[in-house]
């Protein structure tokens, strides 16, 4: 058996008896002296289990305050094989690493420390984890903790919150009071959908751009789910909008090898032509995001229609164009 059964085992055999034997322990068990010891020494050092040698009895016993009734501790209902916890290691340093903004760290941390110690420290698993995996993110932002903390302590108990927002685009800086609704983790950000009372709709905030956040005694207003999704979930990547157009996108058959495995919008739709391009539609109610994403593929990428976006992607590779004079 492994070593995490005969740790279970041994709870299980001292816990129905007043006291057992070493031999039978290790009879039972099926290990050697130095085996056993270890288990034990793991038990006590690593589980805090009250266990010792009675002499007197001549076996191995859980030592109990006479006026509490059970044993002193209790092992966890859930054991891990060493390949379970390894995966869970390496989701918490694949999480770790996305979670930027420590929303979920601390909690995280005893889960670590615990999965770190059934395994044993021999190895240092987590350390070989961290060494051997990389995780790369290009234009992630560093959040406030407390902040970041106080936003989903709200969003959970479903209480407001009055933010101090600066919106980047317009270099303001305004206070307002959000019923926030989700969180959502977008291209290594995160952003809070709630229902604005300053301006009576719902609203996208970017967490970053939270420079005070504090948390009030009101229930928070609740929006349903289907309305989050139609007014803040339609459009095209994190900028919301009622009044939805759809963008036509034809990419180079080179290029289309990449493209065509990519999702862009939930709704999209998408086809390969006979000449191998690759044609993308996709609906937006703020261009600014599709711009950008349109623009970064230079020419494999053609803005079929609409008119109004071919011709605002075409007045900004052209303003592109003119920081290079002289070429």
């Amino acid at each position: 058996m492994s070593g995490m059964e005969r740790i279970y085992q041994i709870d299980q055999i001292l816990a129905g008896r007043k006291f057992v034997p070493r031999q039978e322990l290790q009879d039972r068990l099926g290990v050697s002296w130095a085996t056993l010891k270890r288990d034990l020494a793991y038990l006590k050092g690593r589980l805090n289990a009250p266990i010792i040698f009675d002499r007197d009895l001549g076996g191995y016993r859980f030592e109990t305050e006479s006026k509490q009734v059970g044993p002193q501790y209790e092992l966890p209902g859930l054991w891990f094989s060493a390949e379970e916890i390894h995966a869970l290691l390496t989701m918490q340093h694949l999480l770790s690493n996305l979670d930027t903004g420590g929303l979920l760290g601390p909690q995280i941390k005893p889960l670590l420390a615990r999965l770190t110690g059934l395994l044993g420290s021999a190895d240092n698993p987590a350390e070989e984890v961290q060494r051997r995996i990389r995780i790369k993110t290009v234009g992630a932002r560093q959040f406030h903790l407390d902040h970041f903390q106080a936003v989903g302590s709200a969003l959970l108990r479903r209480k407001r919150l009055v933010i101090r927002y600066h919106a980047r685009g317009t270099d303001e800086v305004t206070e307002r009071e959000l019923s926030p609704q989700r969180l959502v983790h977008y291209r290594d950000n995160w952003y809070l959908d709630a229902w604005c009372h300053l301006r009576d709709g719902l609203r996208a905030f970017s967490v970053d751009a939270i420079k005070h956040a504090e948390i009030l005694d009101k229930r928070a207003k609740d929006v349903a789910d289907k309305r989050l999704d139609e007014v803040l979930g339609s459009g095209y990547g994190i900028f919301s909008g009622e009044e939805v157009s759809w963008a036509t996108l034809r990419f180079s058959p080179e290029r289309s090898r990449w493209v065509s495995s990519e999702r862009w919008h939930s709704n999209q739709q998408a086809k390969i032509n006979k000449d191998g391009s690759f044609e993308l539609r996709v609906p937006y109610a703020d261009d600014r995001e599709l711009i950008m994403d349109i623009l970064k593929y230079g020419g494999d990428c053609q803005v079929i229609e609409p008119k109004a976006l071919r011709e605002r992607v075409v007045t900004e590779f052209k303003r592109g164009l003119s920081q290079y004079p002289t070429c």
